[in-house]
C-alpha cells in the first residue's frame, strides 16, 4: 500500500507505528465503543491498512514497533489468518465493522479492551504474551478453541452474545481444548449462551466471580475434563442452565460460594468423576435442579444443608471432611434424596467424615440412620426383627437402652413377686425366696441363682414369668447382634 493512499486518520496510525506510539481518536474518556457505527471519517481506519502495517510495516532502528490505537472505527475485515505478527496489537475502545479473523495466527500480544466486535475467529491462535478482551461487547461467537496463550486471558466485564442470524445456536464463548499459561480472569463476565471450555488446560486459576452465564434449559458452562493449576472460582455467579464439570481436575478450590444455580427440571450442577481439593458451596441459595457428584473425590466439601436440592446423585462420592460441622441429624435428610434410592456407601462416607472430625457420636447417629433406612428395603419378617433391634439396643449403637429395659423389667418383677411370692416346688428344701434374684434368673438366660428352679409361680404371675423369660432372650440376642456389628465395624 502506498503512503499516498492513506486518509488523515490512517496516516496518523502509520506514522506512529514504527515507534510503537499511541494514537487516541476518542473525543471523551467515557465514550462507548458501541456507538462506533456513527463515528466519522476523522477516526475511521481501514482494516487493510492495519494488515499492511502488521505484516510489513515500517520500522525505526532502536525503536519497538507496535500498533497502539484507541477509539478507532475499523472498517472491512481484519483478516490475519495464519499470519505471524511480531509486534503487539493494542486496539482499545475500537469499533469493528466485521469480526477479525486470526485463525492459526501467531501473535505477540492482542489487546481489544473495551472494544465492540461482531465476533472473533481465533481458533488455534498462538499468543506469546497476553490476550485481553476485558469489557468488550461482542455480539457474535468468540472462537478460541485450541488457542495457546503463554500468558493470561482476560475477559473481565465482557458481554458476549446472544448469537443471532445464521450463527444462532453456536456457543458464544469457545475455549475448548485451549491452553492458557497463567490465568483466565473473567470476573463480571456476561455470556448469553454456552461458555465452552471443555478440555482446556489452565496453568493458574479460572476466575468467574460475579459472572452471569445465561443459557436457560441448556448447558451454560461446559467444562468437562478441565485441568487448572490452582482454583476455579465462581463466587456470586448467576448460573442459568446446567454447569457441567465432569472429569475436571482442580487441586485447589472449586469455589461457588454465594452463587445461584438455576435449572429447574434438569441437572443444575454436574461435577461427577472430578478430583478437587476443596468444594465450596457456602451460603448458596437452594439449588434449583439436580446435583450430580457421582464418583468424585474431594478433600473438603463445604455446603450448608439448605443448599441441597430435592434430588441428588451421590453414588461413589468420597470426601475426607465436610464443613461446616453440624449435628448429624441436619446432614442426614440429603441422603434420603438420592435418586437411586438407598445407598449404603453414602451413609458410610458421611460417618467417616464425622470420625475424621473426631465426632464419634455423629458417626454413630449416621450408622444408626443407615440401618433404619436399610430396614425399609427388607421383607416384612426382617423388618420386624430390625425394629426389635432398634427398639431394644438401637442396633448396638444405643446399648444403654438394654440396661433401661432390664432395670424396668427387674423392678416390675421384683415388686410383683415381692408382694405375692410363688410357691416352692419342694417345701423345706428351697432356698429363701428373693424377688430380685428370682426376677434376674428369669431375665438373664446365662445366669442362675437357683431361684427359678426352686419356685413355681401360678396364675398371672406365671404369665409374667413367661414374659420375662421371652424378653430376656430377645434382649440377649439383640444385644449380642449389636455387639457383633460394632466389632465388625471396628
Amino acid at each position: 500500500m502506498e503512503i499516498n493512499d492513506l486518509t488523515q486518520a490512517e496516516r496518523r496510525v502509520w506514522d506512529a507505528f514504527p515507534r510503537g506510539e499511541g494514537v487516541d481518536f476518542r473525543e471523551s474518556l467515557d465514550e462507548e465503543a458501541a456507538d462506533g457505527a456513527s463515528w466519522g471519517p476523522e477516526r475511521t481506519v481501514r482494516a487493510e491498512v492495519l494488515m499492511a502495517l502488521l505484516l510489513s510495516g515500517p520500522s525505526v532502528a532502536g525503536q519497538v514497533a507496535g500498533l497502539k490505537i484507541k477509539g478507532a472505527k475499523v472498517t472491512g475485515k481484519l483478516d490475519l489468518k495464519y499470519a505471524a505478527i511480531d509486534v503487539p496489537m493494542r486496539m482499545r475502545g475500537c469499533w469493528f465493522e466485521r469480526k477479525p479473523g486470526l485463525y492459526g495466527a501467531r501473535l505477540r500480544a492482542l489487546v481489544l479492551t473495551e472494544s465492540c466486535l461482531p465476533g472473533l475467529t481465533a481458533s488455534t491462535v498462538r499468543v506469546e504474551v497476553v490476550l485481553r478482551l476485558s469489557c468488550c461487547t461482542i455480539s457474535g461467537p468468540v472462537r478460541l478453541a485450541g488457542a495457546q496463550i503463554s500468558g493470561g486471558l482476560f475477559l473481565q466485564g465482557a458481554v458476549i452474545g446472544p448469537v443471532g442470524g445464521e450463527l444462532a445456536g453456536e456457543a458464544p464463548l469457545q475455549l475448548n481444548h485451549a491452553s492458557i499459561g497463567t490465568d483466565i480472569i473473567a470476573f463480571g463476565l456476561t455470556v448469553h449462551g454456552q461458555t465452552r471450555i471443555n478440555g482446556a488446560v489452565v496453568g493458574g486459576q479460572i476466575n468467574l466471580d460475579d459472572a452471569r452465564l445465561h443459557t436457560p434449559g441448556g448447558t451454560t458452562l461446559h467444562a468437562e475434563t478441565v485441568t487448572v493449576g490452582t482454583d476455579l472460582r465462581a463466587m456470586r455467579a448467576q448460573l442459568f442452565g446446567r454447569v457441567n464439570l465432569t472429569g475436571s481436575r482442580i487441586p485447589g478450590q472449586l469455589n461457588f460460594a454465594y452463587a445461584r444455580f438455576v435449572n429447574p427440571g434438569g441437572v443444575a450442577l454436574r461435577a461427577s468423576s472430578c478430583t478437587v481439593g476443596e468444594v465450596w458451596l457456602r451460603e448458596c441459595d437452594t439449588i434449583q435442579g439436580t446435583v450430580n457428584l457421582r464418583r468424585s473425590q474431594f478433600d473438603l466439601l463445604h455446603v450448608d444443608p439448605e443448599t441441597w436440592p430435592g434430588t441428588v446423585r451421590l453414588a461413589g462420592l468420597s470426601y475426607r471432611a465436610m464443613s461446616p460441622h453440624l449435628p448429624a441429624e441436619q446432614r442426614l435428610p440429603v441422603l434420603e434424596r438420592e435418586e437411586s434410592g438407598y445407598l449404603s456407601y453414602t451413609y458410610e462416607q458421611l460417618a467417616a467424615a464425622y470420625r475424621t472430625a473426631g465426632d464419634e457420636g455423629g458417626a454413630r447417629t449416621v450408622q444408626l440412620a443407615k440401618l433404619r433406612r436399610h430396614r425399609r428395603t427388607l421383607p416384612r419378617p426382617a423388618r420386624l426383627w430390625g425394629q426389635l433391634q432398634d427398639a431394644t439396643v438401637g442396633y448396638g449403637f444405643r446399648p444403654l437402652r438394654a440396661v433401661g429395659w432390664l432395670l424396668a423389667l427387674l423392678l416390675t418383677g421384683a415388686i410383683a413377686y415381692g408382694i405375692d411370692p410363688p410357691r416352692p416346688l419342694k417345701p423345706g428344701e428351697a432356698p429363701d425366696f428373693n424377688p430380685v434374684f428370682y426376677t434376674i434368673d428369669l431375665l438373664v438366660p446365662i445366669i442362675s441363682f437357683g431361684q427359678e428352679s426352686a419356685y413355681a409361680p401360678s396364675g398371672w404371675h406365671q404369665w409374667l414369668s413367661y414374659l420375662l423369660i421371652v424378653t430376656g432372650w430377645i434382649l440377649a440376642t439383640t444385644t449380642a447382634a449389636g455387639v457383633s456389628r460394632s466389632l465388625q465395624r471396628q
